[in-house]
């Protein structure tokens, strides 16, 4: 993978943090730009538009966890990969963090050879997807279409904009019919090596998934895992 064509947008507030990123990754050929809280945040990834934004969750005038929730609005960055990286421990914070779309979620303090690993992994992983042309473009099921291309779902006349995470799971789910994919397999498929992810994430994702599609596509299978029902 050549990372000279990957821009990556690091959001903190502290300005040693910032910099010892940056410096790793632009060590790596990254692109890099820089934001110190949420607003900010927003206006420079409107005009970079970066492969992955990396945000912290504590920051003044705007957090993280807003600043993700309103970029995953909008169009422009709705396949955009976005980790949290924050100090903060407390389940409640990861999943408040995967509740607006986060895709993973790194804690300080940062080792710079793991998270530039963890980065590597991320964005290779992306260029893996969009140029594997065996992948089904789009999905017709029931009163749904799942169009990968977009990251669109189409629910009769109704047009449905899933965070990246969200629109994966659903696509697996639907990929194939009535088969019961366990949590591990979902976990191996989506979320791939992340040491932050458990399985209380993938019910976070799934909630939200009925929010927004409805809770006649998604069954769970007590103890096992979850499938999509195709009647």
């Amino acid at each position: 993978m050549s990372s000279s064509k990957q821009k990556i947008l690091i959001v903190d507030d502290e300005k040693d943090i910032l910099d010892l990123i940056a410096f790793n990754l632009n060590r790596e050929g990254y692109q890099v730009s820089t934001a110190q809280n949420g607003e900010e945040a927003i206006n420079v990834a409107k005009q970079v538009n970066p492969d992955l934004i990396i945000l912290d969750v504590m920051m003044p005038k705007m957090d993280g966890i807003e600043a993700c929730r309103i970029m995953r609005a909008m169009p422009e960055f709705k396949s955009t990969f976005m980790v949290f990286l924050t100090a903060r421990s407390e389940e409640y914070s990861e999943i408040a963090g995967f509740h607006v779309g986060a895709d993973d979620y790194i804690a300080k303090p940062i080792k710079p050879r793991a998270l530039m690993s963890r980065i590597n992994a991320i964005l290779r992983r992306n260029a893996t997807e969009e140029s594997d042309a065996s992948v089904q473009d789009k999905i017709e099921i029931a009163d749904l279409v799942i169009d990968r291309d977009s990251f669109l779902v189409y629910k009769g006349e109704q047009k449905i904009v899933l965070a990246k995470k969200e629109f994966e799971l659903l696509y697996l789910l639907a990929s194939k019919p009535n088969k019961v994919f366990t949590r591990e397999q979902i976990l191996k498929s989506i979320w791939e090596d992340s040491v932050v992810v458990t399985n209380r994430t993938i019910d976070v994702h799934i909630r939200k998934l009925r929010e927004k599609i409805g809770d006649d596509y998604v069954t769970t299978v007590k103890g096992v895992g979850y499938k999509f029902d195709k009647e």
